[in-house]
């Protein structure tokens, strides 16, 4: 959800959202369905203003996601091979490694590590360099 809220407010402030149509957040397992964002993601949001559905509760992938959204990034490269795994053939999202769009690194997993700044710096680069790519952004140098 950290990824979703990031992205979904660097395409506002880059004045380019309404470009992208639904967002969403899933994983490539059903550990946490129904559960809500982590409250230390919840926290790094509010310190930093950006707005995040409260509603937006935890989910698993499922086959139809592949041809609903253009782009489903995995935060690892283990969740990209599940990803492609999943992917049903013919299906139209592309399937990237968020990190490929700037230095081709893994997300850290803040639940994990416990480094909630460091996602959100990572997840913040890799939004501004996606919106680039896209060329729907010329700046956009990532700030912590």
């Amino acid at each position: 959800p950290m990824a979703l809220a990031v992205f979904a407010h660097t395409a506002t402030q880059a004045g380019v959202r309404e470009r992208f149509g639904t967002l969403d957040s899933a994983g490539t397992a059903n550990y946490h369905t129904g559960e809500e964002p982590d409250e230390r993601t919840i926290a790094l949001l509010e310190r930093r203003n950006i707005p995040y559905d409260a509603d937006n509760l935890a989910r698993a992938v499922n086959g139809s996601d592949f041809d609903t959204f253009d782009y489903i990034f995995g935060m690892d490269t283990n969740n990209v091979r599940n990803l492609q795994r999943m992917q049903p053939k013919g299906s139209k999202a592309q399937v990237r490694l968020f990190g490929d769009v700037d230095d081709k690194k893994p997300i850290a997993d803040s639940y994990y590590t416990n480094d909630f700044e460091a996602t959100y710096a990572q997840v913040l680069r890799y939004s501004h360099a996606f919106l680039r790519e896209l060329g729907l952004s010329n700046g956009g140098q990532a700030k912590s």
